[in-house]
């Protein structure tokens, strides 16, 4: 709503301008949490780590510019075209090119904040993105109720989060009762600047492998987060293939994050395994597996690296040399479930998570595992987690998350934690879970709807200019 009231009455250079302001401001403090991993990884001095941080705010900024100065060029009156349906329509486009260019960055989108709130409801329906959108055309009421001071608007405004609201009691999916799997997340709260230590290779596998025997014992499946071995998987053969056989012989199942690098093209991939396979004993390279698709910008691989690198340590990052696995990859299979997965980053990527739903039709749950203590104790790791969520509520499926050092849990299907470990500690979180069947809209149809809606926005703020 500020955004829209401080580009009234500006030309596009103006409102553009304002626009990007206002986006810095909002970027600068939302990605804060970037610097943290800067500093203490990548060996640059404080002050030169918040003026990178800095550029990313304000490249992250040209959007919510790129979306006032449209604004202002096409609808320059303060009118129910401009504010209730052309703003929609043009910030949901921003917002699309954002979380596209330069493999997109669609953090701190708005339909987030209403993973708790009275608007919920309709992220199983239309996504994320739905909810932005619909969350810009309240601001768009108000603003038009404050400027025109009618009352219309105002009390529109007020009734479409209201009735939005029994939606969150709509049941898309149900509960395949007959089955069910008790699960172990392991957070193992190792520290980052030792873990790749060779001195404390043992003690960290000896961390993991004491925290999760007893779990593997009663059969349990067991999950360890992003890399959790601090070692390459083909040198660590002896060691998983061991725990093949343990877990084998208990009934039990190890899902682990490990580094691998392929011995023939010599290509290193962000990987998770699965280990107590009944359909297939661990030999490497097991396909059983996922390999990360999308890495992170300069975190996990560096364009024209062969410069860069030879400019500033910050581009020397530990693991930063990853290559793609595939866009859509079949799901981790551990006995009769089946299991989505996501590497850190990857959960945010609601479209690429709904492509890799629609075809594996038999996905029981949701998995991701990450590794947030590059980002310390700032907001970083619970923006993450709150994006994690957001994920379960649109497909409808419970989301296992381990970390290493929070923020592990369990969330079902409508979004809703339902254990959780306390961040920065050393333990385990058991639980039982139920898979889902069925589709949520969302996951049918995907942006169709928000699409739609965009266009009879658009349709009417016409019909509207052109009455003026």
């Amino acid at each position: 709503m500020g955004l829209l009231l401080l580009t009234l009455n500006r030309s596009a250079k103006q409102a553009a301008l304002v626009g990007f302001v206002w986006g810095f401001a909002l970027f600068i403090t939302g990605i804060s949490w970037i610097n943290v991993s800067i500093q203490q990884f990548g060996g640059l001095p404080v002050a030169v780590g918040w003026v990178l941080v800095a550029l990313l705010a304000a490249y992250l900024s040209l959007y919510p510019a790129l979306f006032a100065a449209l604004l202002a060029r096409l609808l320059p009156y303060a009118n129910a075209a401009r504010l209730v349906f052309a703003a929609p329509v043009l910030w949901t486009f921003t917002e699309f090119l954002r979380g596209w260019m330069l493999t997109g960055f669609p953090w701190l989108q708005f339909g987030y904040t209403q993973i708790d709130g009275p608007l919920r409801g309709l992220g199983p329906i239309t996504g994320v993105q739905g909810i932005t959108f619909a969350l810009m055309l309240i601001s768009g009421l108000l603003t038009l109720a404050l400027v025109r001071r009618k009352v219309i608007p105002a009390v529109v405004a007020v009734a479409l989060p209201l009735a939005a609201l029994p939606l969150a009691n709509l049941h898309w999916v149900k509960a395949d009762g007959e089955r069910k799997i008790n699960v172990a997340l392991v957070q193992g709260n190792i520290d980052q600047e030792l873990k790749w230590e060779p001195a404390y290779r043992i003690p960290t596998l000896q961390t993991y492998l004491d925290m999760s025997r007893p779990y593997l014992q009663r059969g349990d499946l067991v999950i360890w987060p992003e890399a959790a071995i601090p070692s390459l998987e083909t040198e660590e053969n002896e060691l998983l293939s061991m725990l093949d056989s343990i877990t084998r012989s208990n009934k039990s199942m190890l899902i682990t994050g490990v580094v691998d690098r392929n011995p023939q093209t010599k290509q290193f991939f962000n990987t998770v395994i699965v280990l107590g396979d009944p359909q297939e004993t661990y030999q490497y390279p097991t396909r059983n597996r996922y390999n990360k698709n999308h890495l992170v910008l300069f975190g996990e691989y560096v364009p024209f690296e062969g410069l860069l690198r030879e400019i500033a340590p910050l581009f020397n990052l530990p693991m930063s040399s990853f290559s793609r696995g595939d866009y859509l990859q079949p799901d981790l299979r551990a006995g009769q479930f089946h299991l989505e997965t996501a590497i850190c980053y990857e959960i945010i990527l609601g479209s690429r998570m709904r492509a890799n739903f629609l075809q594996n039709p038999d996905t029981d749950f949701l998995l991701t595992v990450s590794n947030d203590a590059w980002f310390g104790h700032s907001i970083g790791p619970w923006q993450h987690f709150q994006m994690a969520r957001m994920r379960a509520l649109e497909l409808g499926r419970p989301l296992l998350r381990a970390t290493n050092n929070g923020v592990t849990a369990v969330i079902d299907s409508n979004g809703e934690i339902q254990q959780q470990i306390p961040q920065f500690k050393t333990a385990v979180l058991s639980a039982t879970v139920v898979p889902m069947r069925g589709e949520t809209p969302y996951a049918r149809f995907g942006d169709w709807p928000l699409w739609i809606a965009s266009l009879l926005a658009i349709a009417a703020a016409a019909v509207l200019r052109q009455r003026r």
